[in-house]
């Protein structure tokens, strides 16, 4: 069976960031439908809208039809990549929609997703991919071995596992080949796939990164958050379990385990990841966001007039603090709500304004205010730093930092883009030192046993290693990970020699390890 596949053409420059402070971002959002007679090209655009705040770098779409694999795919925002025209002219019964952020390779269009590969007997591969892998130069070398082509421009860990899957697919069909190549994958790894008429969705033995399903009246959803159940009308039936791939065609679905669950979900998702919006592992997210506030104004409590949020990621640990503590919340922050990622790179007079770009401080409510602010995480410090100067400017008598998560100490390897060991301002500095670096009067950081008590799970089943470097799944040695390790290879380095941008982890972060 002959495969097609159209994609968009490389039609958008590498974005720049004209954030203030590169942010924590997460990878990637996935989703995949089966549901014959919808249109599963606009739910799945619908799904990817609800998941556009996991990735803004890439956005891609494939559907298929029971005879070939169609993929759209191309740089930008969701809206910016679709229309009606293009969602019209995907038709078919299967869909694998993907959102980017780049933790591994660069933003080109060869790295957006779906990746596509053909197998030998012409049947279609298309693969989304959410988390890092840690043995990625493993799975270079195996598929060099086989001779799978790797030089077709894409420098992803994914486009590597979509090579293997179809690779053995071959002989054995996909849901055998992935029953056989999952158990040798290290890392984190949520993947929603699907071939001509079969969606399939696998989720690592540690379940790092969430994923849900979700069941339509006429076919089925698989989704990083259950707010993008929400949005597409499908009720959440369950957790993809760790160690588990699904399989879902005409023949219902079936659940297969290829590994024995270690649950290690990332405590990140309930500070800042996840939309307020969504549940994991039973729990809501802005509930538990909350209750970071309350036991943040417990742990660090502050004499003040006003308790108000960095929006929007703030807010709920703000009402929680305000709650707490007896003082009033309020909006001292505007947030421009069309700020986001943009293929226009700034001016250096606009650049300038930094934080301004995004927040506008309304002076009439902080002039004479002793405020308390609450964020929720710290990493380089500028934002923070830029924020106080702002707030003092526009006449706050006293400004006290309350931060909803735990000094991040070391970067993560399993699909967070945090800036590298040496960049991290808890790194270096003790709490006082990061209290006179950002101009606060007082800070305050929330305990990790108190974060972990506001999610509800228990310690044993969370990730936290960016917290306290206690990495749940073995890394490897310095030289085989970081960003751009695949990049690297190509050139014929790796290690601390291979390309590494100073806003992504590299070799050096392996180094400094525990």
């Amino acid at each position: 069976m002959v495969t097609d596949q159209f994609v968009t053409g490389p039609s958008q420059p590498d974005l720049p960031s004209e954030q203030p402070e590169a942010e924590p971002r997460e990878e990637c959002g996935v989703f995949g439908v089966w549901a014959p007679g919808e249109e599963v090209a606009k739910l799945t655009y619908y799904g990817l809208y609800a998941l556009q705040h996991r990735g803004q770098e890439a956005a891609g779409i494939s559907v298929a039809d029971g005879h070939q694999i169609v993929v759209f795919k191309d740089l930008g925002l969701v809206s910016q990549v679709f229309d009606e025209q293009v969602l019209s002219s995907l038709r078919g019964h299967v869909a694998v929609g993907h959102c980017r952020y780049s933790t591994t390779g660069s933003t080109t269009w060869e790295n957006a997703q779906p990746t596509f590969r053909t197998t030998a007997t012409g049947s279609g591969l298309s693969l989304g991919h959410n988390g890092n892998l840690v043995n990625t130069a493993e799975l270079r070398d195996r598929a060099a071995e086989l001779g799978i082509n790797t030089r077709n421009g894409a420098t992803t860990d994914s486009d590597l596992l979509t090579g293997l899957l179809a690779a053995g697919a071959a002989d054995k069909g996909i849901e055998q080949a992935a029953l056989e190549l999952l158990p040798t994958v290290r890392g984190a790894y949520c993947l929603t796939f699907s071939d001509e008429s079969t969606l399939y969705a696998a989720r690592d033995p540690h379940g790092v990164r969430p994923l849900v399903l979700g069941r339509l009246e006429r076919g089925w959803v698989v989704a990083s958050e259950t707010a993008a159940l929400d949005i597409v009308g499908a009720s959440f039936v369950r957790e993809v379990e760790p160690g588990e791939l699904i399989a879902i065609d005409a023949e219902g679905l079936r659940s297969s385990r290829f590994a024995t669950p270690e649950p290690k979900g990332c405590v990140f998702e309930y500070v800042y990841l996840a939309r307020p919006d969504t549940a994991i592992a039973g729990r809501s997210v802005h509930a538990a966001r909350v209750e970071i506030g309350r036991k943040l104004a417990a742990e660090f409590p502050a004499e003040a007039d006003l308790v108000i949020p960095v929006p929007e990621s703030g807010t709920p640990a703000a009402i929680g603090y305000a709650q707490a503590s007896g003082i009033p919340y309020g909006t001292a922050l505007v947030k421009n709500a069309y700020v986001g990622r943009t293929f226009i790179q700034p001016s250096q007079t606009i650049r300038q304004l930094g934080i301004r770009l995004k927040l506008n401080p309304l002076r009439d409510v902080i002039r004479g205010k002793r405020l308390v602010v609450v964020d929720d995480s710290v990493v380089r410090g500028n934002t923070q730093r830029a924020l106080v100067r702002m707030l003092r400017e526009a006449g706050a008598l006293e400004v006290h930092v309350r931060i909803a998560s735990p000094p991040v100490r070391w970067p993560c390897f399993y699909g967070i883009d945090f800036a590298s060991r040496a960049e991290l301002i808890a790194n270096g500095l003790d709490l006082d030192g990061i209290r006179r670096s950002i101009g606060a009067d007082t800070l305050g950081y929330v305990s990790l046993e108190s974060l972990v008590a506001a999610t509800e799970q228990p310690r044993t089943r969370l990730c936290s290693a960016c917290f306290d470097g206690e990495y749940p799944i073995p890394l490897p040695d310095d030289a085989l990970i970081g960003k751009h390790l695949l990049e690297g290879i190509e050139k014929g380095v790796t290690g601390s020699a291979a390309p590494v941008p100073s806003a992504g982890y590299g070799a050096e972060d392996a180094l400094q390890r525990p």
